[in-house]
């Protein structure tokens, strides 16, 4: 499906006129962040916590802007209607001022003024990529590449590494790459959280060390009420072996599970992960797109 229209600073605009200066510095040294959000069916996922991450993500980073997360929610409600779009992926680009901000730019940018001062606020719509359902059956394949982001709960543009690791797993025919720490820890995908699970326990890497995902909140949220416990630890590559299994969550895939990290294959999909999946689906269907 093609949509025609994205949204600029909160007005819709033809999606031709998506465009980036070439001489914007900001956007060429990664100084943004972003966010997806899931549409399926005209139910916007998890909007609340999507729109608060990205607010802190511009905070960790110092990108000031005079964007409120109202402001935000009314851009996408009012482009999903304008593109006529229940089904695809909402990006977020917030791309930061070229001069440290000053509060002062609020009353221009609330009346539609723009300034080069300006951070500037990107909203399109993209059509979904849905994982082959074979992977949620077998598990997929995991590559692993030393790398530590260097603002861990900020979701940047600064994705270089990222890509590189991403562009590796897809070499080795792999679904996504986990990073590894100084300490030989495994810390999270490019563009996915992780989990091992041992019985009805999740194992999850220190929350300080990783994007606190929104998908990964849900499934704390979830494991939670059907009777798992969760547990935060270093997971390194050489214990996998004394786990049952492992996953993956993010926006686009809900919950994958692991079938192999590097050179190590999981047995078996454990029971508990399936019912952990299950329960995930039946939670999507029935929140109304709310944690």
């Amino acid at each position: 499906m093609s949509f025609n229209f994205f949204s600029r600073n909160g007005n819709i605009l033809p999606i031709a006129e998506a465009q980036v200066p070439l001489s914007n510095i900001e956007y060429s040294y990664g100084f943004g962040v972003y966010e997806s959000i899931r549409v399926s069916n005209g139910v916007t996922y998890f909007l609340d916590e999507h729109i608060e991450r990205l607010m802190n993500s511009a905070r960790a980073i110092g990108l000031g802007h005079a964007f409120s997360e109202e402001m935000v929610a009314d851009a996408i409600a009012e482009l999903l209607a304008k593109n006529v779009a229940d089904t695809c992926n909402v990006k977020i680009l917030l791309i930061g001022p070229s001069t440290s901000f000053d509060k002062t730019q609020d009353k221009s940018l609330r009346a539609g003024g723009k300034t080069a001062k300006d951070a500037e606020l990107n909203i399109l719509c993209l059509n979904p990529l849905f994982p082959d359902k074979k992977m949620y059956r077998d598990g997929v394949a995991c590559v692993t590449y030393p790398y530590e982001r260097p603002f861990p709960h900020a979701k940047t543009l600064n994705m270089l590494q990222s890509y590189l690791a991403y562009r590796k797993a897809k070499e080795a025919g792999a679904y996504d790459a986990l990073l590894i720490d100084k300490q030989g820890c495994i810390t999270e995908g490019t563009r996915t959280n992780f989990f091992c699970i041992k019985g009805r326990t999740l194992f999850s890497p220190d929350e300080n060390v990783i994007l606190p995902g929104v998908t990964r909140k849900a499934v704390l949220k979830i494991a939670a009420d059907n009777g798992f416990d969760v547990l935060q630890k270093d997971i390194r590559l050489e214990d996998l072996p004394q786990y049952d299994g492992a996953l993956l969550t993010s926006t686009s895939s809900g919950i994958m599970p692991v079938a192999s990290v590097g050179d190590f294959t999981f047995k078996e999909r454990p029971a508990a992960l399936r019912e952990l999946m299950a329960a995930f689906d039946v939670f999507l269907s029935q929140c109304g797109g709310r944690l």
